[in-house]
C-alpha cells in the first residue's frame, strides 16, 4: 500500500492573491465612485441650467388664452358682428359624486339627449378624469338658469361661458361679412404653411367667407398666455404669470345697414342684387344679394337638414349674386357710345333710320329692336333714352369686336374690380382672342351685333356696372370698390385703462381713363340724365317726382335664345328662361354722391324700367331721404314694414317702360 501524500498550504501565496485581488477590487470601486461623482457633477454644476428648464418645463406649463375677435360696424356704428357668450355644461368627472346618478339627473333636468350623454361616457373613457368633459355645447338662458338654481345638487358638473360670433341682421348681411366657423383640417393647413399655427392654438373658429376671411389677421388678434404650476399628474395647481392676449382690431365698413335693408325690402320674393357706391370714394354704400341666407347657422356647425336646405334650393342663396355675372344688357348702351364718340364713328347729330331691325347686308336674319315698329330717325341722345337696339347694332358694327372689348376692359368690364372679399367673379367680356381660347373658333360679325346691345357672351357683375358708372361719372378717374373704411384697435396705458384709436384706410386709385375728347364724357351722362327726366323715355317712370336729380339707364337681358321669328312671352315662357331686368343710376346729375346697379333675374313681366328702376329709386329715396335709425335685429322688421312702395309714377308705365 502506497503512503498518502500530504499538501502543504502556501499561506503566503494565497495571502498575496488576496491582496492583488483586492486592491483590483478596490480600484474598481474607485472608478465607479469617480465616474459617479462626474456625473454628478456634470449633472448638478455643469449642466445645472439645463436640467433645471427641463424640470421647470415639467412643473411649469404655458396655456394659449385666445384673444377676442375684433368687431365689425356699419358707417353710421350700427353694429354688424358681435361676439355673443355662448353657455356649455361641462363635467369634471373626479369631483362628481356618483358620475352616472349625477349625468342621468341633470340631463333629465334640462332635457338633455341620450345621445350626447353617450357622447359624454365615451369621452370620459379617453380623458383623464381632472379634466373637463363637455356634456351640452350650447345651454339655452332658460336652461341655464334652470341649472343655476339647481347647482348645489351636482358637484363637478359646471356652466362654461365663451364668446362666439354673433351676426344680429343674420341674413342681410352674410354675402358681405361671410362668416366665423370651426378651423378644418385645410385651414390647419394652411395656418401651418402660413407659419401662423401657433398663434391659433386656443382658437377654435376662423374667417369663412366675405369680410370675415379677408381681414382674418386683423380680426384675430394675438394669442395670450397663461403660465401655471402642474404636478406629475398634469392636474394645474396654481397660476404663476398671465399675459393677456391682443385682442383682434375692430372694423368700420363703408356699408349702410339701412340702405342694405331698403335693397331687401326691394328685392323681396325675386332674385337678383343690389349694389350701391359712393363714386367719390368708392365706398360699397349696399351690396345684397337675394334670396341669401343665416350665417350664425354655420358659427355653432350647420345641422344636416339646415345644409341640405340650403344647398338643394333652387333659388340658390349660396351664391352672391352681386358679384357673378349676368348679361348687361342696354346697361352698357352708354359705354358703347362714348367708344362711338371716342373713335369718331358718330357725333351727338349722327342720326340713322330705325325701322326696326338691322340687318347686315347679304344676309338674311335680321336683328330687332325691342320696338317692333322702330324709333324712326335716331340720333345718340334719342338712342339712349329709348334705349334703340337698331342705333348701337349699326354701332357695334362699326367699331368691331375688337375696338369695343378694348373700350369696355379700359373700363374694368371682364376683370376683377378689387374689392375687399375673395368670392368676386370676373365675368366676361369677350374677344376673338377670347373666343379663340375659350371655344377655339373664330369671332362672327353677328356676334358683335349681340355685343352692341350687351348680349351674346358678354356677362358683368353689377359691382363691376357699378364701378364703370362711377368711372363714367368721374369723367375717367376710376375707384377701387371697398367695403372697409376704418380699423380701431384697443389697447392698454401705463394705469391699466383701455384706449381706442381709428385708423382710416387709404386706398389708391387706379390708372385712370383719359380721352382724347374730354366732352364726350358730358355727351353721354347728359344722354342718361334725360332717360330718366324725359316724359317718354324708358326709365322715366320710375324715377317720377324725385327730390333730387338723377340719371340712369335701364336693360333688359335676353336669357334663351328665341328664333327669328318667334315672338317672346313671358307668360308662356319657363320661369328660368324669362329675361332678367337691369338698371343702373346715378345721382345728384350735377355732382354724383351715389351710384347704384340693380339686377332682377326671370322677370314674369315689363324690363329694366319697369322692375329694377323701381329698386334703384327706393335706395336712392333712403339715401336722400330721411333715415330710419336702427341697431339689431330686433328693429328690422318695425322699420321695414312701416315702408311701403312710392307712389310717384311707380304702377304707371308705357309701352316703352313696360320692355327696356
Amino acid at each position: 500500500m502506497a503512503p498518502r501524500r500530504v499538501i502543504i498550504r502556501n499561506h503566503s501565496a494565497e495571502a498575496n492573491l488576496f491582496a492583488r485581488r483586492t486592491f483590483i477590487a478596490f480600484m474598481g470601486v474607485m472608478v465607479l465612485l469617480l465616474v459617479l461623482f462626474s456625473n454628478v457633477y456634470s449633472l448638478q454644476v455643469a449642466s445645472f441650467e439645463k436640467y433645471q428648464t427641463r424640470s421647470n418645463s415639467n412643473r411649469i406649463k404655458l396655456l394659449p388664452v385666445a384673444p377676442n375677435r375684433g368687431l365689425i360696424y356699419d358707417r353710421n356704428g350700427v353694429i354688424l358682428a358681435d361676439n355673443k357668450p355662448v353657455y356649455s355644461l361641462t363635467v369634471i368627472p373626479e369631483q362628481a359624486k356618483n358620475l352616472t346618478e349625477s349625468i342621468s339627473q341633470v340631463s333629465q333636468l334640462l332635457d338633455i339627449s341620450s345621445d350626447r350623454q353617450k357622447k359624454f361616457f365615451s369621452s370620459v373613457k379617453r380623458k383623464r378624469r381632472f379634466k373637463q368633459i363637455e356634456l351640452h355645447p350650447r345651454l339655452s338662458e332658460q336652461q341655464v338658469a334652470l341649472f343655476s338654481v339647481n347647482k348645489h345638487k351636482f358637484p363637478g358638473i359646471f356652466v362654461d361661458a365663451r364668446l362666439k360670433r354673433h351676426y344680429p341682421f343674420g341674413k342681410l348681411t352674410t354675402h358681405n361679412l361671410g362668416y366665423v366657423a370651426r378651423i378644418n383640417r385645410k385651414d390647419a393647413n394652411k395656418l401651418e404653411l402660413a407659419g401662423k399655427s401657433e398663434n391659433y392654438a386656443a382658437t377654435h373658429g376662423i374667417g369663412k367667407l366675405g369680410i370675415e376671411k379677408y381681414y382674418e389677421d386683423i380680426l384675430h388678434g394675438n394669442i395670450g398666455h397663461q403660465e401655471v404650476e402642474i404636478n406629475s399628474q398634469g392636474r394645474v395647481i396654481r397660476t404663476l404669470d398671465f399675459t393677456p392676449p391682443t385682442p383682434g382690431k375692430d372694423l368700420t365698413l363703408t356699408l349702410d345697414i339701412e340702405l342694405q335693408m331698403i335693397a331687401k325690402r326691394a328685392l323681396s320674393g325675386k332674385r337678383g342684387a343690389v349694389v350701391a357706391m359712393d363714386p367719390r370714394t368708392g365706398g360699397v354704400l349696399a351690396m345684397y344679394s337675394n334670396p341669401s341666407y343665416d350665417g350664425n347657422l354655420f358659427v355653432h356647425g350647420i345641422s344636416s337638414k339646415n345644409w341640405k336646405k340650403i344647398r338643394n334650393s333652387k333659388d340658390l342663396p349660396l351664391i352672391n349674386r352681386s358679384v357673378q355675372g349676368y348679361p348687361p344688357a342696354s346697361t352698357v348702351k352708354p359705354f358703347l357710345a362714348l367708344t362711338g364718340l371716342e373713335e369718331e364713328f358718330i357725333t351727338p347729330d349722327t342720326k340713322i333710320w330705325d325701322p326696326g331691325w338691322y340687318q347686315l347686308e347679304g344676309l338674311p336674319n335680321k336683328y330687332r329692336d325691342w320696338k317692333k315698329w322702330g324709333h324712326g330717325w335716331v340720333d345718340l341722345n334719342r338712342a339712349i333714352e329709348q334705349s334703340c337696339n337698331t342705333y348701337f347694332f349699326a354701332l357695334a358694327f362699326k367699331l368691331g369686336i375688337t375696338k369695343v372689348s378694348t373700350m369696355m376692359e379700359r373700363f374694368g368690364f371682364g376683370d376683377y374690380t378689387g374689392i375687399d372679399i375673395h368670392e368676386e367673379s370676373k365675368a366676361i367680356m369677350p374677344s376673338v382672342a377670347w373666343k379663340r381660347a375659350r371655344y377655339n373658333q373664330p369671332w362672327y360679325t353677328g356676334e358683335t351685333l349681340s355685343v352692341g346691345i350687351g348680349q351674346s357672351y358678354w356677362t358683368v357683375t353689377p359691382l363691376q356696372l357699378t364701378q364703370a358708372v362711377t368711372t363714367l361719372v368721374n369723367h375717367g378717374e376710376r375707384k377701387v370698390p371697398h367695403l372697409l373704411k376704418a380699423t380701431k384697435e384697443r389697447s392698454q396705458n401705463a394705469e391699466g385703462q383701455y384706449q381706442e384709436s381709428l385708423a382710416q384706410v387709404i386706398y389708391e386709385e387706379q390708372a385712370p381713363l383719359v380721352l382724347k375728347n374730354k366732352e364726350n364724357w358730358d355727351l353721354v351722362l347728359k344722354a342718361m340724365h334725360r332717360t330718366v327726366q324725359r316724359a317718354d323715355a324708358t326709365g322715366h317712370a320710375a324715377f317720377k317726382g324725385t327730390r333730387y336729380n338723377a340719371a340712369g339707364k335701364t336693360g333688359s337681358a335676353q336669357v334663351a335664345r328665341i328664333k327669328q321669328d318667334e315672338k317672346y312671352d313671358a307668360e308662356t315662357t319657363q320661369e328660368n328662361k324669362r329675361d332678367n331686368a337691369m338698371f343702373i343710376a346715378f345721382a345728384p346729375f350735377e355732382h354724383p354722391e351715389i351710384v347704384v346697379a340693380v339686377a332682377i333675374e326671370n322677370v314674369a313681366k315689363g324690363g329694366g324700367g319697369t322692375n329694377a328702376g323701381p329698386v334703384a329709386r327706393q335706395i336712392m329715396d333712403q339715401y336722400f331721404g330721411a333715415r330710419i335709425i336702427t341697431s339689431s335685429i330686433d328693429t328690422v322688421s318695425s322699420p321695414l314694414e312701416n315702408i311701403t312702395p312710392h307712389q310717384h309714377g311707380h304702377a304707371q308705365t308705357n309701352k316703352e317702360a313696360e320692355t327696356e
